[in-house]
């Protein structure tokens, strides 16, 4: 599917978000505390006022820090585990639920390279 033609993009769909080819993503180098992280994504659909967006997205094996979207996602592979400052240590696997809120400052231990399937809304 096409992500840059939102327009003709049917409004049910469904993919394997293991096989979904990933496309490289830019990270801030200022972002990495330790290792060599690599980000990969691709963006299944996006509102036209650009305010949702779902997609995959995946990160190899490193430390991260990142300032959050509010954001639904649910782990496919791979283990972490992310720091929220100022409130919860989450530990995430397969299957794990996560929530985070727009402007949370987290930092991330990815053990195993991780594979989300994500929901923004801004």
């Amino acid at each position: 599917m096409s992500t840059s033609d939102h327009s003709t993009a049917p409004a049910s769909f469904s993919v394997s978000v293991a096989d979904v080819e990933l496309e490289a993503d830019d990270l801030d180098p200022a972002q990495i505390v330790s290792g060599e992280p690599v980000v990969t994504g691709k963006v299944l659909w996006e509102s036209a006022d650009g305010k949702q967006v779902r997609g995959i997205w995946q990160i190899t094996p490193g430390v991260v820090t990142d300032v959050e979207a509010n954001e639904l996602f649910v782990v496919v592979s791979g283990r972490a585990t992310v720091e929220v400052e100022g409130g919860a240590t989450l530990e995430l696997g397969p299957g794990s639920a996560c929530v985070l809120r727009e402007g949370d400052r987290t930092t991330w231990t990815v053990h195993e390279t991780l594979r989300k399937a994500y929901h923004i809304s801004c």
